[in-house]
């Protein structure tokens, strides 16, 4: 990687890097559902970044233009991958991280199964806080067709999202509270009649 021009510091970019990197490594991972894969894309955004570092600072904040790139690489590579994932699903889903939480690990699912557009724009809306205007600046489309993938990508989720044993709870009849024992009732003795 090439040093950084002398109006560029060391600090500046540190700072940057401590700042950022973790949020965007996540927002990477949600829209690739690889967490190696977004390290990966995530470090190599950077790395270009310190090569243009003068340039991008100079046009304002440098977050934009890192996150682009990362996700770009993250869906380039994904495109390659593909087929040699689909070797490695005939041996069985990859184990969860253990660090996971199960609502996360259903969430990272649910998103794998987005088109990619669909899943970069509810990562760049939903998970980043971006307004639409500058998901469609950063994914090269307009407004409208960001709220479509939106829209889609929401419907979407709702159905993969839904807590199956939640819905067979609500639908489930109320069972009727258990009585409260009767008293005994008492019969007055039949007598018997003689005669």
């Amino acid at each position: 990687m090439s040093a950084a021009s002398p109006s560029s510091t060391p600090s500046d970019f540190d700072q940057f890097y401590t700042a950022t990197a973790k949020r965007l490594v996540a927002a990477v991972y949600a829209a690739t559902g690889d967490l190696a894969e977004a390290e990966d894309a995530v470090q190599e955004a950077y790395a270009r970044a310190w090569q243009r570092w003068d340039r991008l600072t100079a046009e304002g904040d440098p977050t934009p233009w890192v996150r682009t790139v990362a996700l770009r690489l993250a869906v380039s590579s994904w495109r390659r991958a593909r087929n040699r994932m689909r070797a490695h699903f005939r041996h069985g889903p990859p184990p969860d991280l253990p660090d996971l939480a199960p609502d996360r690990v259903a969430l990272v699912h649910a998103l794998r199964g987005l088109k990619p557009e669909q899943r970069t724009a509810v990562v760049l809306h939903h998970l980043l806080d971006l307004p639409i205007e500058q998901v469609a600046r950063e994914t090269g489309v307009s407004p409208g067709a960001v709220r479509t993938r939106l829209s889609r990508a929401r419907k979407a989720l709702g159905s993969h999202l839904a807590d199956p044993e939640a819905d067979a709870a609500s639908e489930a009849p109320t069972p009727m509270p258990a009585s409260a024992p009767h008293p005994p009732v008492c019969h007055p003795k039949e007598v018997p009649s003689h005669g």
